[in-house]
C-alpha cells in the first residue's frame, strides 16, 4: 500500500487513500513459509517499531491446512515444519513491547480437521504461544476466536482452552473480526462471553480487528471484499472497554480477500471505497 501511495502521486485517490489508511499503524502479515529470512524479518519489524516508540503488531499465519484449502490456503508443510518456524519466528521478537496475533482461523476454522488433526493442532498452537512468550516477555499473543457471527460462545471458548489460550504462560487473550466487517459493540459483546466461558486469569483480555467494520457485517453474510464497507475505529491501546485491550488494524484495508485481487494484494479501488464510505 505505501508503495502504491509513493508511486502515484497524481492518482485523484491518493490523498484520501494516503490521509486515512497509509497514515494508520496496521498489522503486518508472516504469510509465506520462509523459515530461512523469517528471524530478519521479524526483526527488522520489531526494531523498527521500537526505534519509532510504537508497538508493533505481528500476524504470523503459516499454520499446515490454512483456510482449509480457500483462498488463503498455504502454509508451513507439516506441523513438525511449523513449529521450527515459529522457533525462529520468536528469535526475531527482541525485547520491546510486541503483540503477536497468532494464526487468525486457525481455532475457529477447524471444521475440515479430523479429531485427530484438530488436537495435534490445537497442541502445535499452544507450544507457540509459550515459544513466543518465553522469547520476550513483554510480548503480549492473542489466539484466535473467529467473530460474533460464527461459533457460539462456549464452542470457541472450548477449542481456545485445548490450544492454550486460558494459560498464562501462552496467552495474553483473544482476538476476533480479523479480515471480518461485524461491529465493534458486537465484538466486544462476544468477546467478553468468550472469555467468561475460556476461563483462566482475569488479566486475560481481547484485542478486536476495526479496519473494515465502521457500517458492519453484510446482511447477506458475504465476506469476501463485500461492497458498501468502511473504515471502523482508528487503532489504540487504549479502549476504556472493560476487557477489550485494543482496536487494531489487523487487515490492512484495501487488501483483498481473493474477490477484487489475489489474496493480500492492494487493490486500491477498494481501499479508497473504504475510505471514502
Amino acid at each position: 500500500m505505501l508503495d502504491w501511495v509513493r508511486a502515484h502521486s497524481g492518482d485523484p485517490r491518493r490523498a484520501v487513500i494516503a490521509s486515512r489508511i497509509a497514515e494508520q499503524p496496521a498489522a503486518v502479515w508472516f504469510a509465506d513459509y520462509a523459515p530461512d529470512t523469517v528471524t530478519a524479518r521479524v526483526a527488522a519489524v520489531t526494531s523498527g517499531g521500537a526505534a519509532q516508540g510504537r508497538v508493533p503488531v505481528l500476524v504470523p499465519y503459516a499454520i499446515p491446512g490454512r483456510d482449509c484449502g480457500g483462498h488463503s490456503q498455504g502454509g508451513a508443510p507439516d506441523l513438525d515444519a511449523y513449529d521450527a518456524w515459529i522457533d525462529r519466528f520468536a528469535a526475531g521478537l527482541g525485547t520491546g513491547e510486541v503483540i503477536v496475533v497468532l494464526e487468525p482461523d486457525s481455532v475457529a476454522q477447524t471444521e475440515c480437521l479430523s479429531a485427530g488433526r484438530r488436537a495435534d493442532r490445537f497442541a502445535s498452537l499452544a507450544r507457540a504461544g509459550r515459544v513466543l512468550k518465553a522469547a520476550n516477555p513483554r510480548a503480549r499473543v492473542y489466539f484466535d476466536a473467529g467473530h460474533s457471527g460464527w461459533n457460539a460462545p462456549g464452542e470457541q471458548a472450548a477449542w481456545l482452552r485445548q490450544a492454550g489460550a486460558a494459560s498464562p504462560e501462552s496467552s495474553d487473550g483473544i482476538f476476533s473480526n480479523v479480515s471480518n466487517f461485524h461491529t465493534t459493540a458486537a465484538e466486544a459483546a462476544y468477546d467478553r462471553r468468550v472469555l467468561d466461558a475460556l476461563g483462566g486469569p482475569a488479566s486475560l483480555g481481547a484485542v478486536i480487528d476495526t479496519s473494515r467494520n465502521g457500517n458492519g457485517a453484510p446482511a447477506d453474510g458475504e465476506w469476501c471484499d463485500p461492497a458498501g464497507r468502511k473504515l471502523g475505529r482508528t487503532p489504540t491501546l487504549s479502549t476504556g472497554e472493560a476487557r477489550i485491550d485494543a482496536y487494531l488494524w489487523v487487515k490492512l484495508p484495501g487488501e483483498s480477500d481473493g474477490c477484487k485481487g489475489r489474496p493480500g494484494t492492494f487493490t486500491a479501488s477498494y481501499a479508497y471505497d473504504l475510505a471514502s464510505s
